[in-house]
C-alpha cells in the first residue's frame, strides 16, 4: 500500500501514455462537428439530428460511468483502461460501416461506454496517485491529449473526411484507437483502488457540498458545447469557402492547446473556483462578441479562438474541486465528476440543436451567452468554498495498490 501524498506513481511519461488515449478520444470529439453535414446527407437526416449524435455520446458516457465504475471496482485500472479503449475502438467501428443512423447511433452509445471506461479510470487514477500541489497538472497532462487533438486531429481527419469520406475518418480513429489501447495495457502500472459499492456511490450525492458540485459540472460545459457542437454552421453563416470549416476547427483547437498548457499552473497557483469563474466571465463576453461578428468570417475566428482557450479552464478547476470536497472519496466523486462534465455535454448539443432547428445559427451565440451567464451566477451562489473558514481542504489519503507492469 502506499498514500497519494507520499509518492507520485504515475511519472510523466505514463500520465502521456493516458494523454494518447484522450488524444484519440479527442480527435473523434473534435472531428465530428466538421463532418456533420456529410453525415446527415449519407445518413439522409436533418443537421439538428445528425448533431445528436454527440448527445447519444455523452449521455452513454454519463449513465455509464459510474456503473462501469462499480462493476469494475475491484479490477485492476490497467485492465478496465485498456478494456475501456477496446470498447471505443468497437462503437468506432459500429460508426464507420453502420449502414443507418440507427447503427452509427448505436455505434456512438458503445464509443461513449468505452470512453467513460477509460478517461473516468485515467482522471481517477492520476488523481490519487499524484501530490496535492501538482494534482491539477498532472490532470491537465492527461487534459493535453484533447487539446493536442484539436490542433493535429482536428485537419488531419477532416482531411481524411475530404479524401475518404466520413466513414473513413471513423476508420482512421478506429486504428488510432488500437494504437492506444495496446499503449496502455504495456505501459501502465496494475493499479487497484479501494472498491466502493453503488450505493456508496449513490450515498456521494447526499453530501451537500459535493451534490452542488456536481450540478456545476453538468452546465459549465454546456455552453462551450452549444456553439462547438455546431462549428461547421456557426462558420457557414460567413462564408461557404471549402477550407471554412477546417481552418475554425484549427483555430478553436489552437486556442484550447494554449489554455492546456495554462490552466494547470494557473489552477495549482490560484484557488480553482476564481479560474472556473474568470473563464465563464470569459466565455459569456466571447460568445457576445461572436453574435455580433459572425457574419464576418476572421472576426468569428478570433471568437472562436477565445472559446477554445477557456474551453478547458472549464474542466480542469471544476475538477479540482470535486477531488478536494470527496474527501475519502475523492476518487468516487471524480469519477461522477466525469460523467456530468458529458451530462453537460448532452445539454449543450441538444440545446444547440433545439435553437439551430427553432431559431437558426445566428441565435447559438446568444443562446450560449444567456446559459454561460446563468452557470456563472450558479456556481458563484452555490460554490461551497465559500462558507469553508477553513481554506481549502484536502482529501484524506486514499490507499491505492501499484505495481509496475
Amino acid at each position: 500500500m502506499i498514500d497519494r501524498q507520499s509518492s507520485n506513481e504515475l511519472g510523466v511519461w505514463r500520465l502521456l501514455i493516458l494523454a494518447v488515449g484522450t488524444f484519440v478520444l479527442g480527435v473523434d470529439g473534435f472531428v465530428l462537428p466538421g463532418l456533420l453535414p456529410h453525415v446527415a446527407t449519407d445518413l439522409s437526416v436533418s443537421l439538428a439530428t445528425a448533431g445528436q449524435l454527440t448527445t447519444a455520446f455523452a449521455v452513454a458516457y454519463a449513465v455509464g460511468s459510474p456503473i462501469i465504475a462499480t462493476a469494475t471496482g475491484r479490477m485492476d485500472r490497467r485492465v478496465v483502461i485498456g478494456a475501456g479503449m477496446f470498447a471505443f475502438l468497437a462503437g468506432m467501428v459500429l460508426q464507420a460501416a453502420g449502414p443507418s443512423y440507427a447503427v452509427v447511433l448505436a455505434g456512438r452509445v458503445v464509443a461513449g461506454l468505452g470512453a467513460a471506461a477509460f478517461q473516468a479510470n485515467a482522471f481517477a487514477v492520476a488523481g490519487v496517485l499524484s501530490r496535492p500541489d501538482r494534482r491539477a497538472r498532472s490532470f491537465a497532462v492527461i487534459g493535453a491529449g484533447s487539446s493536442l487533438a484539436s490542433v493535429l486531429g482536428v485537419p488531419f481527419g477532416l482531411l481524411v473526411g475530404q479524401w475518404l469520406g466520413w466513414r473513413g475518418a471513423m476508420w482512421t480513429i478506429a486504428a488510432l484507437a488500437a494504437a492506444a489501447a495496446v499503449l496502455a495495457a504495456a505501459g501502465l502500472p496494475s493499479v487497484t483502488l479501494p472498491a466502493t459499492s453503488l450505493r456508496s456511490r449513490l450515498a456521494v450525492l447526499v453530501d451537500p457540498r459535493i451534490l452542488i458540485l456536481l450540478v456545476v459540472s453538468a452546465l459549465v460545459l454546456a455552453p462551450l458545447y452549444l456553439v462547438s457542437a455546431y462549428a461547421a454552421v456557426v462558420v457557414g453563416v460567413s462564408t461557404s469557402a471549402g477550407g471554412a470549416v477546417l481552418a475554425a476547427l484549427c483555430v478553436f483547437g489552437a486556442g484550447f492547446f494554449i489554455g492546456n498548457r495554462l490552466v494547470g499552473r494557473f489552477a495549482d497557483r490560484f484557488d480553482s473556483l476564481t479560474s472556473l469563474t474568470a473563464a465563464l466571465a470569459v466565455a459569456i463576453g466571447a460568445n457576445v462578441v461572436l453574435s455580433v461578428v459572425q457574419h464576418w468570417f476572421v472576426p468569428t475566428l478570433a471568437a472562436l479562438f477565445v472559446l477554445g482557450l477557456i474551453g478547458s479552464f472549464l474542466f480542469i478547476p471544476q475538477a479540482d474541486r470535486v477531488f478536494v470536497a470527496g474527501g475519502d472519496v475523492a476518487a468516487v466523486a471524480l469519477s461522477l465528476n466525469g460523467a456530468m462534465a458529458y451530462v453537460g455535454t448532452a445539454v449543450g448539443a441538444t440545446l444547440g440543436g433545439v435553437v439551430l432547428s427553432a431559431a437558426g445559427a445566428l441565435w447559438l451565440a446568444p443562446a450560449a451567452a444567456v446559459l454561460a451567464a446563468i452557470v456563472l451566477g450558479v456556481t458563484r451562489l452555490t460554490a461551497p468554498e465559500r462558507r469553508t473558514a477553513a481554506g481549502r481542504p484536502e482529501p484524506a489519503d486514499v490507499p491505492v495498490e501499484a505495481t509496475g507492469p
